[in-house]
Parts: C-alpha cells; sequence; structure tokens
C-alpha cells in the first residue's frame, strides 16, 4: 500500500507555503537536537555504553520521509563542521575527518536509504520497517567499519567498531520497529 506522506505528514499537517516552510524548520531543527542528544547522552549496556543516536536516525528516517530526514542529517552534519559541539565529543572539520567520520556519513545515508523506504509506505508495517531500518544499520557500519578498517586494520575495526555494539543495535532497532509502526496504527 504506497502512500505520499510520511508520518511526520500525518501528525503536521500544514496547508499553505507558508506553513510548510514553517514545518521544515522545525523538523530539522527538533531533529538536530535529538541528534545531539542522543550523542551525548550514553546509557549503560553491555558489553558496551551506548548512545541512541542511531535510533534517532531510524526515527527520523521512518517518519520524516527521504527528503526531510537527508536534510536534517546534512544540516546536523553542517553545524559540526562550524565547530558546535553537536557530535559526541564535540564539533569541528577535524571530527569529520577522524577515525569515526564515517559513521557520520553512514548515518546520512542511512538516513535517506530509510526515508526513501518510508516514502513508500513501509512505515506503516512491522515487517517492512525492520527491512528498512536494518538496510540502514548496515549501511552504517559498512561506512563506520570501512572508514575506520582504513586508519587501523579491518581486524581491529571489527573488533572495536561492529561486535560490541551488535546487542545494542539490535535493542535499538527492535525497539524502532515497535514504534513506529505502532504510532502510524494510533494517527490513523
Amino acid at each position: 500500500m504506497k502512500n505520499n506522506y510520511t508520518l511526520m505528514d500525518n501528525i503536521y499537517r500544514t496547508n499553505t507555503g507558508t506553513q510548510h516552510l514553517v514545518k521544515v524548520i522545525v523538523m530539522i531543527v527538533l531533529g538536530c537536537i535529538l541528534l545531539t542528544l542522543s550523542a551525548k547522552i550514553q546509557v549503560p549496556f553491555w558489553p558496551v555504553p551506548m548512545t541512541m543516536q542511531t535510533f534517532v536516525v531510524f526515527i527520523i528516517g521512518m517518519s520524516y520521509g527521504f527528503s526531510f530526514s537527508i536534510s536534517t542529517l546534512f544540516s546536523y552534519l553542517i553545524l559540526g563542521a562550524i565547530g558546535l559541539p553537536v557530535f559526541a565529543k564535540g564539533g569541528g572539520l577535524m571530527y569529520l575527518t577522524g577515525p569515526t567520520s564515517g559513521y557520520l556519513y553512514g548515518m546520512a545515508v542511512a538516513a535517506a536509504v530509510i526515508g526513501f523506504f518510508a516514502d513508500k509506505g513501509y512505515a506503516k508495517s512491522y515487517i517492512k520497517s525492520f527491512l528498512a531500518i536494518l538496510m540502514g544499520t548496515t549501511i552504517i557500519f559498512v561506512f563506520g567499519v570501512g572508514y575506520l578498517g582504513l586508519i587501523i586494520g579491518y581486524d581491529k575495526a571489527l573488533a572495536a567498531g561492529l561486535y560490541p555494539f551488535i546487542l545494542s543495535e539490535s535493542f535499538k532497532i527492535a525497539l524502532a520497529v515497535a514504534i513506529i509502526p505502532t504510532i502510524w496504527k494510533l494517527t490513523k
């Protein structure tokens, strides 16, 4: 069942060009705030503490759709590039070329891909949401581990940048899949 609107369109409807512009600004600002907060807050988890940043990427992609999610993630990266402390440990151009920068770029691509599928109606189905978010997670780790591997070697990159996070990512995927289609059902 294909639709031409996203969850955010269903919740936050606008009628005029001005209202739409305000909506876009509000969505991008809210997304950037959520990404920043989720990068700063660590949740105790085993084997390593987790942030909820990829979870927020999943939610943005599934609820904003392609255009708004990619705009939000690019805005977030730009804010970090100009030096605002939006990333886990600060901001600045050096952060966007450091060992963890692949994960940041992967999150932007993942949000776009998840948003693309959300535009196709995947956010309404638990199974389709799971598939879209799993694809987004894979993209994040391919970019992140891929770039980290260029710097420290792929064995070390897998050991430090993937394996410790499999359990926490599984939790975040399950949480996002439980939330988004449920909200769709509640907003009908």
